[in-house]
């Protein structure tokens, strides 16, 4: 049935799945997308939402190294938002509410019109594996299809278990199979594997609720849009969602089924998401507070399905039905669907390279929940670089490798390799040292000229990603060669409460007051005109804007994160023995043993690894 030798095998059509294949495809590789249901591709299992804090940074650069969330997030989008506007530029993330069934019906419609990937549903249960590189995969109808490399991104399906109160039941997720056989091939060759546990809330009928007692919350007025490309437009119309709150009465409700809870009854033993807790840990870990919010969440512009973000639980089905009936604005809530728990089996992420090739078996890759991630952004991502090097190693290139000064992309995989994760793990802007850098504004001069070079990003987008450069740089150069009067300057300047000046000035100064904004700037003709003349657009005049105000920051951030290249730069050999240094610390020998960092620079950032011990490396390293 299957003659031919594909060059990469993509196991899973989620978030991850559909990266990588489109990703490996694109480059030239022949590739096979398999997955249990073609009816499921890029199925929003949990919230109908891509981006926020950190997570739309995420989506910008892989839109910026030619992936495909961005673009899909953008035509099936029925509201945006830029959040932290009020911070720094470093904190703004764009997030959009979507369309659920078109995100996924835009998502198979592209993978269909992608050259070179074939497509098949069926379960895979088990891997080739021929003296430590992989071969193919079986399925489970006896079906071997070989493979020079093989992707997994399987979810929350391995050896997937849903729980409902006192009910459990195989599943992926709700409606949908387990998949068995996988882990259990990967025990056998050596992998070590661990539990993980994540949640969803009820799905409701809007029909039934009563928005006049909920606060709207609406899109931004002028919204933006993800993708870098010309491919999509911002929206001109939006869907509001709404925001309600729980109550003392509605916590105590929930509490009547604690006895019931697998949570607390000892059913559910591994951990779930820190930062994304049921409703019944919440009001258990955090018993003082009277409420918590809750979002109200449309699933599409035509259909009356809501989520209730911030409801996500496993308990009884008609415990969750009381206590949501006590919810202001759900007193006469219909239920689609209970909310749930699911366990499923991950793999912990030390067992990989920067690649997300496993150390064990070569030609196998990794990503997304299998590694302990948590968002469809993270897995997203993973699954585009496992795409990408998979093809790369399959046609002897060298491999892409995004640092942590050069992508959240790059902090992400190295924090998963490095320090690895007990619980599912989230991207924060906290977890980026650089993330002045790293903006949502700036991804594309960040990757695309890398992603340009493996051939990926189109030359449409290498061109377009330089005139915005070129402009911006311009406009910059603009503002420090350009001088303004005391007379046109003290009235804006004292508008703004900020000190007046008393001569000319240079307009880059004036500019880089904290109290003085874009629309101050705009109000000097010569900038007006400048912007008018060289018909200058909204992104080029936030670039030029973020490169005047934070110059400073920026600058010192580079000069860090070129101390870290330096460390980047010195390479440990991966037979290096570290058996033979007496005066590392025990836990660090074990450490390095375990985890084999490539750089002195990852090595540091190994947990429980001391700057002594680093230091007794570069000795031993003749450095």
């Amino acid at each position: 049935m299957f003659q031919e030798t594909y060059d990469v095998i993509v196991v899973g059509a989620g978030h991850a799945g559909s990266e990588a294949a489109a990703a490996a495809a694109n480059l030239g590789s022949k590739t096979l997308l398999v997955t249990m249901s073609l009816q499921n591709i890029a199925q929003m299992s949990c919230n109908p939402a891509m981006g926020g804090i950190a997570k739309g940074q995420i989506v910008r650069e892989i839109d910026a190294l030619g992936g495909y969330s961005g673009i899909v997030s953008d035509k099936t989008a029925i509201q945006f938002k830029m959040l932290n506007k009020s911070k720094g530029p470093a904190m703004w993330s764009p997030r959009v509410q979507s369309d659920r069934m078109r995100f996924a019906e835009e998502w198979r419609l592209i993978l269909e019109r992608t050259p070179n990937l074939d497509f098949y549903q069926e379960m895979v249960k088990g891997l080739i594996i021929e003296d430590g590189k992989i071969k193919g995969i079986k399925t489970s109808l006896g079906i071997e299809i070989k493979a020079k490399s093989v992707v997994l991104t399987n979810g929350t399906f391995l050896n997937g278990l849903i729980h409902i109160g006192e009910k459990q039941f195989g599943g992926g997720r709700a409606g949908e199979g387990a998949a068995y056989g996988i882990t259990e091939d990967l025990v056998r060759a050596g992998f070590t594997s661990g539990r993980m546990k994540t949640g969803t809330p009820p799905r409701v009928d809007g029909r039934s609720l009563d928005y006049s007692k909920m606060e709207e919350q609406p899109g931004d007025v002028n919204p933006d849009k993800f993708s870098y490309s010309d491919e999509t437009k911002p929206l001109t119309h939006q869907k509001s969602c709404y925001m309600t709150y729980t109550s003392l009465q509605v916590h105590d409700l929930l509490r009547e089924g604690f006895d019931r809870s697998p949570m607390f009854n000892g059913r559910i033993k591994s951990l779930g998401p820190r930062y994304c807790p049921s409703i019944e840990d919440k009001i258990n870990r955090f018993a003082d507070k009277e409420r918590h919010q809750l979002f109200v969440e449309p699933e599409g512009w035509n259909t009356v399905e809501v989520y209730v973000n911030g409801f996500s639980t496993s308990l009884p089905e008609e415990v969750q039905f009381k206590a949501l009936r006590s919810v202001v604005g759900f007193e006469n809530v219909k239920f689609f669907r209970p909310g749930y728990a699911i366990e499923y089996d991950y793999f912990p992420p030390t067992q990989l390279k920067h690649t997300l090739e496993t150390k064990l078996v070569e030609g196998l890759y990794f990503a997304g929940q299998i590694n302990g991630t948590t968002g469809y952004e993270e897995a997203a991502s993973q699954g585009l670089m496992a795409g990408i090097n998979a093809h790369l190693k399959v046609h002897e290139k060298d491999p892409l490798i995004l640092r942590r000064d050069e992508a959240y992309i790059g902090v992400l995989i190295d924090d998963l390799i490095t320090k690895g994760t007990e619980e599912p793990y989230r991207m924060f802007t906290s977890r980026a040292e650089y993330r002045t850098l790293l903006r949502q504004d700036n991804a594309d001069f960040r990757l695309t000229p890398k992603s340009f070079e493996i051939g990926l990003a189109s030359e449409s987008r290498m061109r377009r990603m330089e005139k915005k450069l070129n402009e911006s740089e311009a406009m910059v150069n603009f503002f420090k060669d350009t001088s303004v009067t005391v007379a046109e300057t003290n009235p804006i300047l004292e508008e703004k409460g900020s000190a007046l000046i008393s001569q000319p000035d240079k307009m880059f100064k004036v500019f880089s007051r904290p109290q003085i904004d874009l629309e101050d700037i705009l109000k000097f003709e010569k900038v007006a005109q400048y912007v008018q003349d060289n018909n200058l657009d909204k992104e080029v005049l936030e670039q030029a804007e973020i490169q005047v105000k934070y110059s400073g920051y920026i600058e010192k951030e580079k000069n860090n994160a070129d101390k870290l290249t330096r460390l980047e730069d010195v390479k440990i050999p991966e037979s290096f023995d570290y058996d033979k240094i007496k005066s590392l610390s025990h836990e660090a020998r074990e450490k390095f043993k375990k985890i084999r960092p490539v750089t002195l620079s990852q090595a540091s950032r190994i947990s429980g690894v001391s700057p002594s011990d680093i230091s007794v490396l570069l000795i031993h390293m003749g450095r």
